[in-house]
């Protein structure tokens, strides 16, 4: 498959191009290690949710490893594209913004050989925007951001512990002016955006993140615990998620062991998630560092660390699970709460960021402070006392979909069983073919706003299309030019050079000798 040629057979009308840029967050990529993680699974299941829907996508993410094919075909409508930017390694994302204007030039290079532009950018991260930004100068495309984390916040939860460079904020400001429109993932992040970095209201539009229930489903959770050989009468514990010190698995540790002291309730606690899905790689100094924390509590016999599992395990893990916890330092949203009610299980979280959006206390879960195991494990321990209260919250997180009450039933609301979250918004306009499909899964696409840049998209392409039809027709015109034609405009040279009122024809027509005659003409008109 060469590069500018796009593998889709569309039934008729016009297609509609939407580049999708994460710099650092492939969706190829394993979730569950320390730069893989939720944004992995979003432009994932955004990419697929728009190819369904009938559009074309490409997804741009950095090159890390050597083999890397340059272009990889998800499906007939998805092409991933690996951009040589740096070392064909891995790389944090902390060190990764040095070698965005190599990415963002390679992208550029690569939209001018397509053949047809793209309608849209939507960037991911704030990396990521700074090339939409560079797409946007150099080929008038608009673009959308969703920043899945801000650089402020990240200072204020971590301190001296963000190794971002101190120009992630500015950054993030100006791209929230040069943005069409912004996509805040909950309330608490448009908060921050409009109070931290001064972003005008109007401009950002709330849309949730959901899940895929062709995916995730509650499982009976016997048949759970027989799959993955757990005890089947034990308490148990998940936390699923990366693997740095921001997620708050320290805090989960110490919360078990509290359980066990001042409750006496045995419970085992699952940790997903870690370095290339080996539990105990050394090569993972937080995952070291959780183990040490578990031996020094006396819980090394009932903390499991499983390493990464695959997506399609994750519903038995869950499951499985008496309870859900995830106790993040700060949390832009957090798919994996989400995740669990999907799977029909409370969710004791922390009262920060989307989280607070997501998980109703009393109703689907409960609402601790981030850093409180002490409250973690009252909860769990109230939980563990009252099993059919559990189960209560399960039914009701499994029933609410992203973005609404639990409680707040009404007519209009389909059954549990065909409920699914999806992003509270409306859709852009669909293009003149249909999805080869039925949409399934998260509702993911770009804000009912991104629209108007879309829309902007087609006029800038039918714009420059007319400008070609009217530069190809003169060029007929010209082709057509008889020697009548070019006659005439020897006539009208011609005259250009009629001598001046009050002068003889003689005067004008009788340059000195080795003068030309537009030479006389300019000497003539200067004498008084």
């Amino acid at each position: 498959m060469k590069l500018n040629e796009h593998p889709v057979h569309p039934v008729g009308g016009v297609l509609r191009r939407i580049a999708l840029v994460s710099d650092h967050a492939s969706p190829l990529a394993a979730p569950g290690s320390v730069d893989c993680g939720g944004q992995n699974v979003y432009v994932a299941n955004l990419a697929r949710e728009l190819a369904l829907a009938g559009y074309l996508v490409d997804v741009f993410t950095r090159r890390d490893a050597p083999a890397q094919k340059r272009l990889v075909a998800l499906s007939d409508n998805i092409r991933v594209i690996h951009v040589p930017a740096g070392p064909p390694q891995h790389v944090p994302k902390e060190q990764m913004l040095p070698y965005i204007p190599q990415f963002a030039r390679f992208v550029a290079r690569f939209a001018r050989r397509q053949q047809a532009p793209y309608d849209i950018v939507h960037a991911n991260f704030f990396m990521s925007g700074m090339v939409a930004q560079h797409l946007k100068q150099e080929l008038g495309i608009p673009f959308v951001i969703t920043f899945h984390a801000l650089g402020q916040v990240r200072r204020l939860a971590q301190g001296a512990a963000d190794a971002f460079p101190p120009a992630r904020a500015r950054i993030e400001s100006a791209l929230m002016r040069q943005a069409d429109r912004i996509i805040a993932e909950c309330t608490q992040d448009r908060l921050d955006m409009e109070q931290l970095y001064g972003a005008t209201p109007a401009r950002i539009t709330i849309a949730p993140c959901g899940f895929d229930p062709e995916e995730l489903w509650p499982v009976p959770q016997a048949q759970a615990r027989g799959r993955l050989g757990l005890p089947p009468d034990r308490f148990i514990v998940l936390q699923l998620g990366r693997m740095v010190p921001r997620k708050g698995v320290d805090t989960v540790i110490r919360g078990l062991a509290m359980l066990r002291e001042r409750h006496h309730v045995d419970a085992e606690l699952l940790v997903v998630g870690g370095e290339h899905g080996q539990p105990g790689a050394a090569s993972d100094p937080e995952l070291a560092r959780l183990r040490a924390l578990a031996q020094q509590l006396g819980v090394e016999e009932q903390v499991r660390f499983v390493g990464q599992q695959p997506r399609d395990a994750l519903r038995y893990y869950y499951s499985a699970a008496n309870a859900f916890v995830t106790t993040p330092r700060y949390e832009p949203f957090g798919i994996t709460p989400v995740e669990a009610m999907a799977c029909a299980r409370p969710v004791i979280g922390s009262e920060v960021g989307g989280i607070k959006s997501t998980v109703v206390d009393g109703v689907t879960g409960f609402l601790i402070p981030s850093r409180d195991p002490r409250a973690l494990a009252e909860r769990l321990a109230l939980l563990a006392a009252d099993p059919p209260l559990a189960n209560r919250m399960g039914e009701e997180a499994c029933a609410a979909p992203t973005g609404t009450t639990p409680g707040a039933r009404s007519p209009s609301r389909p059954p549990p069983s065909t409920r699914r979250y999806s992003p509270n918004t409306a859709q852009l306009p669909q293009p003149a073919f249909p999805p080869s499909r039925s949409h399934h899964g998260i509702d993911a696409r770009p804000s009912p706003n991104a629209a108007d840049a879309a829309d902007a998209g087609r006029r800038r392409r039918r714009s420059h299309a007319a400008r070609q039809d009217r530069l190809h027709h003169r060029g007929r015109q010209r082709t057509r030019r008889s020697a009548g034609h070019r006659a005439g405009r020897g006539r009208r040279r011609r005259r250009r050079h009629r001598h001046p009122p009050g002068a003889t024809r003689r005067q004008h027509r009788a340059p000195a000798p080795g003068r030309s005659a537009r030479t006389h003409d300019r000497l003539r008109r200067r004498r008084p």
